[in-house]
């Protein structure tokens, strides 16, 4: 036994001296960098030609060393603040309404009111032109500019002056700023007489209670499965996803474990409830943009084998975040964590290296760990959530892009045309049967070529390229005629490509106009009629075998590298909520 004894102890010893030394190598270089940031600063400030500016000066160097980590790592300036308190609460005060720059007019417009808000009740429309707000004048000042003003204190009231497009008279609106809510839950209702849908956009501080609500009312309304959409979802506070879970999910069960580098910043989250109910038949739709928390959500489902998942891969966001309070009333957000869903494997798609600006690497596929659900199921990890049932979305054509984007001033003609129809249609049908008639869809047809709209179409671009490239290889003069002829096939015709895209470009207006009547809930309820994947979603809640076959066991490999997430004990923190990246500029 002493042979065993001995040499474990010196090695333990050598480690340990090691461990030491590793430490004290590090806070050397820590302060000495320091140092000699401090040093660099105190001569420029003594030196340089001309006065610095601390605040840009410093703030630079901040912005740097961020930078050369994760994206999710950042830092708030006093003034930047409140953009942090609305990242993780969804709450801020103001009127309720997007705003946006009309290129055309060069003016500041309502974009789209918030249904139940300050600004909708105060009769604001969409394309009303934002002229002053009291006694300042907004018609020359940028987007953050005028929501800046827009917002205040609770309670506090102010004069807003706008043009009305549609009839040109300069209109005045009294106005009491309130606590707004940005919605994450716009819509829920039935599909197919039995089947539940619920559209969740965020998970900010009460969503849950939302979502429970909403779950309530469906079951009492005759919902026997349930669709939850989390398509476009970035995320949120972990709390709230552990609390939606767990009305699908029996009490106690270890949804996710996060592990971070100090204790404080390892915790385990069980669910803490009894349940609403463990066998409905759920299925979780998901995309690209389904990120952070709503992937610990079609994560854990996916790995308890508690419904389908169906769409397409996730982002792969399997980082937490923690905002700290700093000195002189600034903030940041650190990322000090991953979190580890039931199978015990981690989402995170993408490895940010430290460096010089920094540098990401995104992790292939064939680097991936396979994990087993409950049932045995294959999962991996690093990539995001992999959907059951894979399913594209359709694609929208370059020319819709173009039309509902902003940017120039031909790419007004869609939100011009909507805001004339508000105009003359004091009401319209219900969201599920509004349709523009032939005569409206010819009228905006006609309205969009006579504008001058152009747009790049991605085969042009790539023809001029390949031009680009024949011509310095020496085969362009060989093949001119047939790149002429190319050429000709390719010619930019507007009235060709409405044509030929005209049933989704006629469901894009359709639900501007449903918009600006019924707000985003009647936008959502109009898309569903036309929605490849919940179709798809509510095929497979209606056969059960099907459904039954897609979460059916399979027979578990051995392996010894997989650590489930309930093998490792974790240390307790108070709750800190994951950020998620809002970037709607809002009033």
């Amino acid at each position: 036994m002493k042979r065993y004894i001995l040499p474990l102890l010196l090695l333990l010893t050598v480690t340990s001296t090691a461990s030491a030394q590793n430490n004290k190598d590090h806070n050397f270089e820590v302060a000495k960098h320091l140092d000699i940031f401090n040093q660099v600063y105190k001569n420029l400030e003594l030196l340089y030609v001309d006065t610095l500016n601390p605040k840009e000066t410093i703030g630079t160097g901040i912005a740097a060393m961020l930078a050369s980590l994760d994206p999710y790592t950042e830092f708030y300036a006093q003034d930047e603040t409140k953009n942090l308190k609305m990242m993780l609460t969804g709450k801020y005060a103001g009127i309720g309404a997007l705003i946006r720059k009309h290129q055309k007019l060069d003016r500041i417009v309502i974009d789209e009111p918030y249904a139940g808000m300050p600004a909708a009740e105060a009769g604001l429309k969409k394309g009303d032109v934002i002229l002053s707000i009291d006694d300042s004048m907004m018609t020359d000042k940028p987007v953050g500019y005028v929501s800046d003003h827009l917002r205040g204190e609770p309670g506090t009231s102010f004069l807003l002056k706008v043009m009305r497009p549609s009839t040109g008279k300069m209109m005045n609106f009294k106005i009491t700023r309130r606590n707004i809510k940005l919605p994450e839950l716009p819509y829920y209702g039935i599909q197919d007489s039995t089947v539940g849908y619920i559209n969740l956009n965020q998970f900010t501080e009460g969503c849950a209670k939302e979502v429970r609500r909403a779950f309530i009312d469906l079951k009492k309304r005759g919902a026997t499965s349930l669709v939850l959409d989390l398509r476009g979802n970035g995320g949120g506070s972990e709390q709230e996803a552990v609390d939606i879970l767990n009305l699908w999910l029996p009490k106690g069960i270890t949804v996710v474990d996060n592990r971070g580098k100090i204790k404080q910043a390892s915790k385990e989250y069980k669910t803490r409830m009894e349940p609403l109910d463990t066998v409905m038949p759920m299925v979780v739709l998901v995309n690209s943009e389904t990120a952070s928390a709503s992937e610990i959500t079609s994560g854990a489902i996916q790995d308890l084998d508690r419904g389908v998942i169906l769409g397409t891969r996730t982002y792969g966001k399997g980082l937490v975040q923690v905002p700290i309070d700093l000195p002189y009333n600034t903030n940041m957000k650190v990322t000090t964590s991953k979190y580890y869903i039931p199978s015990g494997r981690c989402i995170q798609a993408i490895n940010y290296k430290k460096g010089s600006g920094g540098y990401r690497e995104h992790i292939p596929d064939s680097l991936t760990k396979v994990f087993y659900t409950k049932n045995g199921r294959e999962v991996r990890d690093g990539g995001g959530i992999m959907p059951d049932v894979e399913l594209r979305a359709d694609t929208i054509p370059n020319i819709a892009f173009y039309l509902s984007a902003s940017g120039q001033d031909s790419t007004e003609v869609m939100f011009d045309y909507v805001v004339d129809y508000i105009a003359k249609h004091p009401t319209i049908a219900s969201p599920a049967e509004f349709h523009l008639t032939d005569a409206e869809w010819q009228a905006f047809k006609e309205r969009v070529i006579k504008s001058g709209f152009t747009y790049d179409p991605v085969s042009r671009k790539q023809f001029e390229q390949l031009v680009k490239t024949a011509k310095f290889e020496g085969y362009y003069d060989d093949a001119k005629a047939a790149f002429d002829e190319l050429e000709t096939k390719l010619s930019h015709d507007v009235a060709f490509a409405l044509d030929r895209y005209e049933q989704t470009l006629r469901q894009i207006v359709e639900s501007e106009i449903i918009s600006a009547y019924y707000y985003q809930a009647g936008a959502i309820e109009a898309s569903l009629g036309y929605d490849k994947q919940l179709k798809e979603a509510i095929r497979v809640l209606k056969s059960p075998e099907e459904y039954k076959k897609i979460l059916a066991p399979q027979k578990k490999k051995e392996t010894s590298s997989i650590i489930g997430i309930g093998e490792k004990l974790a240390g307790n923190i108070t709750f800190q909520p994951k950020m998620r990246e809002i970037y709607s500029v809002i009033a």
